[in-house]
C-alpha cells in the first residue's frame, strides 16, 4: 500500500528550514517514503544547499524572491502545487522538530480515526521546542489530554470583522477529540485534501485557519485534535517584531502589495466566505455540509456574530 507522505513547507526568511528538513528525515521510521514540497521565500536561492542535504533528492524546491511573495496562504498554495499523488499530506511550518518514529505514529493515528470518519484530518497547535546550545529541547506531553482549539474570549465576533483568535483548551480524553478548527502548522490527513480543499492564495495571514477549517468541514472532512502530536514548533516571542514576519521591515515597503493592504483584502475575503455568497468556486464553501451545520457543530455563529457552546458531546 502507498504510504508516502507529502510534507508541505512554506518558508519565509527562516534560518530553521534546513534543520527542519534534516530532523524530519533523521527521525522518520521510513525516510524513504517522505516527499517534501518546499516554497523558499528568501533573499537568495538556496537550491544547491538544499539538494546537497541527505533528503535533497526527495525535495521539490521552489524559490521565490522575498520581495515577490504575497504571504503565507499564497505560499502554501504554491507548496500544494508540488503535490504528486502521495498518500498522505503533512503540512508544517519551517521551524519544526520531530520525535523518533513520528511518521509511524501519525499513520497509526490516522488509521484509527478511519473508524470514526471517512475523511479524518488531524490538527492542533503543536507544543513548543527551544534551541539550547544548538540542540532542540522539548517536553513531551503525557498523552492524557487533547488540545482543543476554541475562539479566544478576548476577540469576539463583531460588526468590525469575523477574524477570530483561537486558544488551546486541554480536554482529558483517551482518544482524539472532534474539533472545528485547524492549526496550519500541523495538519495530517489523506493527500487528496490538496485537491479537494486547495489553499486560498488570496488570503494573507489572519483568517487563514478559519477559512481552511470551514471549507474542509463543508467539503466533508472531519477535524480531530489528537492526544499526542509527535512534532514540536519553535514559537516566536509575542508582540515582538521579527524579520521573519512577512509584513515587517524594508522588504514589505518594496512590494507591490503591502502587508497592510493584504491584511485588509484578506479580511474582506473571509467576510465574503462566512457572511456573504460563500465564495463560489474552488476557494469557497463546499456542498457536502452547509455553513449552518458548521455553526451548529462549532458554536461559532458567523451569521449572527456570536460564539456559544457547541452541540453537546461534539467537542467537550
Amino acid at each position: 500500500m502507498n504510504q508516502t507522505i507529502f510534507i508541505s513547507i512554506a518558508s519565509y526568511l527562516d534560518p530553521m528550514l534546513f534543520f527542519t528538513l534534516r530532523d524530519a528525515t533523521a527521525k522518520a521510521a521510513r525516510p524513504d517514503l517522505l516527499r517534501f514540497g518546499v516554497v523558499d521565500q528568501h533573499r537568495d536561492n538556496q537550491r544547491a544547499a538544499i539538494m546537497a542535504l541527505p533528503c535533497g533528492p526527495q525535495v521539490r524546491y521552489l524559490y521565490v524572491d522575498a520581495h515577490d511573495t504575497l504571504g503565507v496562504s499564497w505560499a502554501r498554495n504554491l507548496a500544494f502545487s508540488l503535490f504528486d499523488g502521495e498518500h498522505f499530506l503533512l503540512q508544517i511550518d519551517s521551524h519544526t522538530c520531530f520525535e523518533p518514529g513520528w511518521d509511524t505514529g501519525l499513520r497509526t493515528e490516522h488509521a484509527k480515526l478511519l473508524a470514526r470518519s471517512a475523511h479524518p484530518l488531524l490538527s492542533t497547535y503543536p507544543y513548543r521546542f527551544d534551541m539550547v546550545d544548538g540542540v532542540a529541547c522539548y517536553e513531551a506531553p503525557d498523552g492524557r489530554t487533547a488540545l482543543v482549539l476554541r475562539p479566544h474570549p478576548e476577540t469576539p465576533l463583531s460588526s468590525e470583522g469575523v477574524v477570530l483568535r483561537f486558544a488551546g483548551k486541554h480536554m482529558f480524553t483517551d482518544e482524539a477529540a472532534a474539533g472545528c478548527h485547524v492549526a496550519a502548522g500541523f495538519i495530517f490527513c489523506a493527500g487528496k485534501f490538496v485537491e479537494e480543499v486547495p489553499y486560498d492564495p488570496y488570503l494573507y495571514f489572519h483568517g487563514e485557519e478559519q477559512s481552511l477549517a470551514v471549507r474542509a468541514y463543508t467539503r466533508g472532512w472531519d477535524i480531530f485534535h489528537p492526544t499526542r502530536v509527535p512534532l514540536y514548533h519553535l514559537y516566536k516571542s509575542a508582540n515582538t517584531p521579527h524579520e521573519t514576519h512577512h509584513w515587517h521591515g524594508d522588504i514589505d515597503a518594496a512590494r507591490a502589495f503591502s502587508g497592510t493592504y493584504l491584511t485588509e483584502r484578506a479580511k474582506r475575503r473571509l467576510e465574503r466566505l462566512l457572511c456573504g455568497d460563500g465564495l463560489p468556486g474552488a476557494y469557497g464553501l463546499g456542498s457536502v455540509r452547509t455553513l449552518d451545520e458548521f455553526i451548529a457543530f462549532s458554536g461559532i455563529d458567523y451569521k449572527r456574530r456570536i460564539v456559544h457552546e457547541p452541540q453537546a458531546g461534539l467537542l467537550f
